[in-house]
């Protein structure tokens, strides 16, 4: 009887074992309160043209040139920024702990298809397509040795892997000009700024000196046709700057032309001109600009 309750103890603990070894090897990441932020600057944001699908946070000055936000900014923001900015400086700190166990992937990355982990970037800047595969609720960090600068660099996720479950983690500033990109971006060092020109992020900023965006869209929820494939130019703000959009005129229902139907009414930042008030067969206000 007492070699049955050893052999059954054995098989208990090594079927535990095998549980345990199916996991990830790297401690999840949470934000926090952080997450109901799109956008966050410990010390100044600056936005410029841009949209951004979510909340603003500002730990000081604030200052907005015709930016759009589909959430709350500064100063109704203002009572939850700090308690956000210690969740992500925490989240950032324990991203860092990982280090000693993260995949080397020096270069630019391009043409690179990485399945879920921990990864360690050099400061090269990056370029070209990465592709991140995995499902809805695999997770993606990246450590970057230094800053974290691509321009035209596009991500891609596959196989229904979320872009707001990536993170990247620079130990410097991070600059994206042009960019398809996708993950949050973590700044949390001591030099830790994010300056976004042109192109989108589908995910969050967070950094722990300042945020300065111009010409770009923010947020999780970005979709897919204003993170790298056709949306309408705005021709006040060049929003596109390597597609031509500036006759976008579909209306509600009408042809394509590149652009995303029935959303560009004058309220849209990408506008063109479906007209509030439109319906199929009735666009609404004729011979306006937008």
């Amino acid at each position: 009887m007492n070699d049955l309750r050893k052999y059954l103890s054995t098989c208990l603990l090594a079927t535990a074992a095998l549980l345990v070894g199916a996991s990830p090897a790297w401690a999840q990441v949470s934000l926090g309160t952080a997450s109901d932020f799109a956008v966050l600057g410990g010390t100044a944001v600056t936005c410029t043209s841009s949209l951004v699908l979510g909340d603003v946070g500002s730990g000081g000055a604030f200052t907005n040139t015709g930016c759009t936000s589909t959430g709350a900014m500064p100063p109704a923001t203002d009572p939850a920024e700090a308690t956000a900015l210690a969740d992500f400086l925490n989240a950032y700190a324990g991203i860092q702990s990982q280090s000693t166990s993260c995949i080397q992937m020096p270069g630019n990355l391009a043409g690179k298809n990485l399945s879920p982990g921990v990864y360690c970037l050099d400061a090269v800047a990056k370029a070209g397509t990465l592709t991140l595969t995995g499902n809805a609720t695999d997770q993606w960090i990246f450590l970057v040795n230094g800053a974290l600068t691509g321009t035209n660099f596009t991500v891609v996720m596959a196989g229904g892997g979320q872009p707001c479950n990536v993170f990247w983690a620079p130990s410097a500033a991070a600059t994206m000009t042009t960019s398809a990109f996708k993950g949050n971006i973590l700044a949390g060092g001591a030099t830790g700024s994010i300056t976004l020109t042109g192109g989108s992020v589908a995910g969050r900023v967070m950094a722990n000196v300042a945020v300065t965006m111009t010409n770009s869209v923010i947020g999780c929820s970005v979709p897919s046709a204003l993170s790298g494939t056709s949306s309408c130019k705005d021709e006040d703000h060049d929003w596109d700057k390597d597609k031509d959009y500036k006759k976008c005129n579909q209306g509600v229902g009408n042809g394509h032309e590149g652009c995303d139907p029935g959303k560009s009414d004058v309220h849209w930042p990408f506008k063109s001109n479906d007209e509030n008030g439109g319906k199929p067969g009735d666009p609404g206000r004729k011979g306006g600009k937008h």
